[in-house]
């Protein structure tokens, strides 16, 4: 399968395009850089050039694959609202040119946010809420209906890489700059987890096999204490943890305080059993306790 890849030169995206070449599919990665050329050539991807904003080259890259899978994203909280809708226009213009092909389409999203404080499933449907500008799996499956093979992937913290494991790589460079590491309260909020070649291999089965308008989760781990993240990051930093009261968080946290003390666990059941899925990497505190990790 020829299969358009945004974000393929990504933390995800590398491993994704390792594991889609190695099983014998054709990648077309999308590059807004000469890094970004170089990397995806080494891997042996064909590439295009473009950026979310380059929606043609975004409509013509879906428009000639038999595929596409969405990973890219403009991770900077401080501009949320203004990169979800970017978000948004990108997958519009993908899914419109793959409208009545019944070719698959997968989009990312996140388990966060989707319901706090329980165990999100992936039967639990994502509302609309200006205060997650995040859009990406409403703009995608919103193709379901109009014959395009549209499925949701969402993502929990993921890990497997020196420096990198989602939301908790900003939270490292929060403690750099504030002297500190700080969880909520207790700490005894959950975030759900996995190894990046996990992800990578969910990615590629959801694309062979998935359902349109099916959500799945690249989940391994259900729910890890933040309290033992950020006892982590202190070590791995040398900076005191603290506990800080959620009033605090604002200050703390900055744009990161959307999440800051937010139960976020999310189980990845329902996946493993529709699609054949066994998560087997390493775990999230085991990988980033490994030294030099941070």
């Amino acid at each position: 399968m020829r299969v358009f890849v945004t974000g393929a030169a990504g933390f995800i995206g590398t491993e994704t395009t390792k594991e889609l070449i190695a099983n014998g599919h054709q990648v077309v990665g999308l590059a807004r850089s000469d890094d970004n050329v170089r990397t995806l050539e080494k891997l042996g991807a064909e590439v295009r050039r473009g950026s979310l904003q380059d929606l043609d080259s975004l409509r013509s890259g879906a428009r000639d694959s038999d595929g596409v899978i969405h990973l890219a994203f403009i991770h900077d909280f401080a501009k949320f609202a203004e990169n979800g809708a970017i978000d948004k226009a990108a997958i519009e213009a993908m899914g419109e040119v793959l409208v009545g092909t019944n070719k698959p389409f997968i989009v990312t999203s996140g388990t966060g946010l989707v319901a706090p404080n329980v165990v999100v499933t992936e039967d639990m449907r994502r509302d609309s809420s200006p205060h997650v500008p995040r859009v990406s799996e409403q703009a995608g499956l919103a193709y379901a209906t109009r014959g395009v093979r549209a499925m949701a992937m969402r993502l929990p913290q993921v890990h497997g890489a020196p420096g990198r494991a989602g939301l908790i790589s900003y939270l490292v460079e929060l403690a750099r700059k504030k002297g500190a590491a700080a969880y909520v309260g207790e700490g005894t909020e959950r975030w759900a987890a996995a190894h990046r070649q996990d992800v990578a291999r969910l990615y590629r089965l959801a694309l062979e096999k998935g359902t349109a308008d099916a959500v799945y989760h690249a989940v391994g781990e259900e729910g890890v204490p933040m309290r033992q993240v950020i006892e982590v990051i202190g070590r791995a930093l040398n900076v005191p943890v603290v506990s800080i009261k959620k009033e605090e968080a604002g200050d703390f946290y900055g744009p990161l305080a959307i999440f800051a003390g937010l139960d976020m666990p999310a189980s990845g059941a329902l996946t493993q059993q529709r699609l054949g899925w066994t998560p087997a990497g390493i775990g999230l505190i085991a990988d980033i306790s490994q030294p030099g990790y941070f």
